[in-house]
């Protein structure tokens, strides 16, 4: 039973997901850091001189007002949690996704061409082995 369960551990998948949680995870707290610091300052500017960022605010209170955040609907931060997600997407497709599809399409042509091989092949490659082996 616990050999079943490490087998389980230490297949590519179980070890690839685990790399890709931690690598994902550490990513998205420079991602997110970007995000809030230059993409949302920007989208808030589109807002206008007037208002806190781009967003609705459903009740005319001040934003001094300790409830002003819980009336305002912040588009900004939607847009900046949108513009997130790609470019974390982005970034690991093109990190660990794609590169790993490679190796194993790599991987699995050359295993087809090893399993391609027949019986009287392998031979004949041995047979010739020998004969240089012996000259």
């Amino acid at each position: 039973m616990l050999k079943g369960f490490k087998d389980f551990l230490l297949k590519g998948n179980v070890v690839d997901l685990a790399v890709a949680v931690v690598m994902g995870t550490a990513f998205t707290a420079i991602v997110t850091a970007f995000t809030k610091s230059i993409i949302q300052p920007l989208i808030a500017a589109a807002g206008g001189a007037q208002n806190v960022g781009l967003g609705v605010q459903l009740l005319d209170k001040q934003p001094n007002d300790p409830t002003y955040a819980t009336t305002f609907i912040d588009l900004g931060a939607v847009i900046t949690a949108a513009i997130n997600f790609v470019m974390v997407a982005f970034v690991l497709y093109f990190i660990l996704v794609l590169p790993i599809t490679k190796l194993k399409e790599r991987k699995k042509v050359e295993g087809d061409e090893a399993a391609a091989l027949t019986e009287a092949d392998l031979l004949v490659e041995i047979r010739d082995l020998l004969a240089a082996k012996s000259s």
